[in-house]
């Protein structure tokens, strides 16, 4: 069991897609399923290895863990085996608890260009918990170290290839700044920003407006990029950006914390 486990785990990574693993923590009474039973079940709901009982223990299970690749928390089940109406529909005179805990992928970085805010942003967003990949012909691993993956042979960024959870980052320094927007966004990548002026953020948008791109489309391109911090030197610019980046990742306000408290104790006050 433990060998059949440990090489479905190591396909599931393999496969690149998220899943869950249940365990039986607990078992009374009359139970199928041994404690440290193990299932491993993918995102659609399925089990594709390992065992926690019988069918109304693995249908709850696998709807547990359906839940938790949703949310990305973990969940403890207390499943009824002794009551067909209230329980989970087969009475064998057991209870079993179950802990199930989902197992997420990294979302990727793609860091499209070199310099000193593409290294920051590199270690910044290994720190913050991403696969960082950096795509330039100059890129190597002295001055990125935390990469995941260094691409050096894209000339025309073929293998800028985001996935919609992952986020790019473009700052070659007006270096086929252009070419590379074009392709990620041909992608669904959920967060997709441009390190430029002013100026040249205006010259790269009204390029992808006449290559056809729709204002939804253009829309979707952060540039200028980054949260407002005063920001000067390329450290602080690239805190900015990935400041910006786990805003969107984790679905903040942007506010100041002591800000964001404040209203919400006034709102509270007037609802009280």
């Amino acid at each position: 069991m433990a060998k059949e486990i440990l090489d479905v785990l190591i396909e599931m990574k393999a496969k690149g897609e998220p899943y869950a693993v249940a365990t039986v923590v607990e078992t009374i009474g009359s139970v199928s399923a041994k404690t440290g039973s193990k299932a491993v079940i993918d995102h659609e709901g399925v089990v594709v290895g390992g065992w926690v009982g019988g069918g109304c223990a693995e249908s709850t299970s696998c709807e547990a863990a359906l839940e938790s690749i949703k949310t990305g928390q973990t969940a403890v089940i207390d499943i009824d085996l002794d009551d067909e109406i209230l329980g989970a529909g087969m009475p064998c005179g057991g209870h079993m608890r179950v802990y199930v805990e989902p197992v997420m992928l990294k979302p990727t970085l793609w860091i499209m260009g070199h310099g000193r805010v593409a290294e920051c942003l590199c270690h910044l967003g290994d720190l913050v918990g991403l696969n960082v990949v950096v795509n330039d012909p100059i890129a190597d691993e002295e001055h990125f170290p935390d990469a995941t993956q260094l691409i050096t042979d894209d000339i025309m960024y073929d293998q800028l290839a985001p996935l919609p959870d992952d986020y790019v980052v473009i700052a070659t320094q007006h270096k086929g700044d252009h070419e590379s927007m074009t392709r990620a966004l041909q992608s669904q990548a959920e967060y997709i920003a441009l390190i430029a002026s002013r100026k040249r953020s205006r010259l790269v948008l009204d390029y992808i407006r006449k290559e056809g791109f729709s204002e939804h489309d253009i829309g979707r391109v952060m540039a200028p990029s980054g949260l407002d911090l005063g920001a000067k030197t390329p450290e602080e610019i690239a805190l900015c950006v990935i400041s910006e980046l786990v805003m969107v990742r984790r679905q903040g306000t942007g506010m100041r914390m002591r800000d964001k408290l404040a209203m919400e104790s006034q709102e509270l006050a007037v609802a009280g």
